[in-house]
């Protein structure tokens, strides 16, 4: 499942889940982040119940993307316990994005 994370339930779904969250900072008209689209979702499925996965558009929600300095997109952040456990930046394949979060999760 994917969720959509806005300035209204940030606090409640990302920063107090039991889980880790990767959040997926995108805009609609950025071209890399429609790359990713698929991806995430891809994410979303393999580690359900280990990662709740979702995306934050950075247009509506600017003020979440200033307090976690997003100036590049797509932007990925992994929180864990309400702190950003790990980062990254850029398009990158399936299995680029599945390593990254299995070290986040050893």
């Amino acid at each position: 499942m994917e969720y959509k994370f806005t300035t209204d339930n940030f606090e409640t779904e990302v920063l107090q889940s039991e889980l880790p969250v990767l959040v997926d900072f995108y805009a609609d008209w950025c071209g890399p982040c429609r790359m990713m689209a698929p991806v995430i979702g891809k994410m979303a499925e393999e580690f359900e119940g280990r990662i709740k996965v979702g995306k934050c558009n950075v247009d509506d929600n600017m003020d979440i993307a200033e307090q976690y300095r997003i100036t590049n997109i797509p932007a990925f952040k992994v929180f864990k316990n309400g702190s950003v456990a790990a980062e990254f930046i850029g398009a990158m394949s399936a299995a680029d994005l599945k390593d990254k979060l299995e070290k986040v999760l050893a």
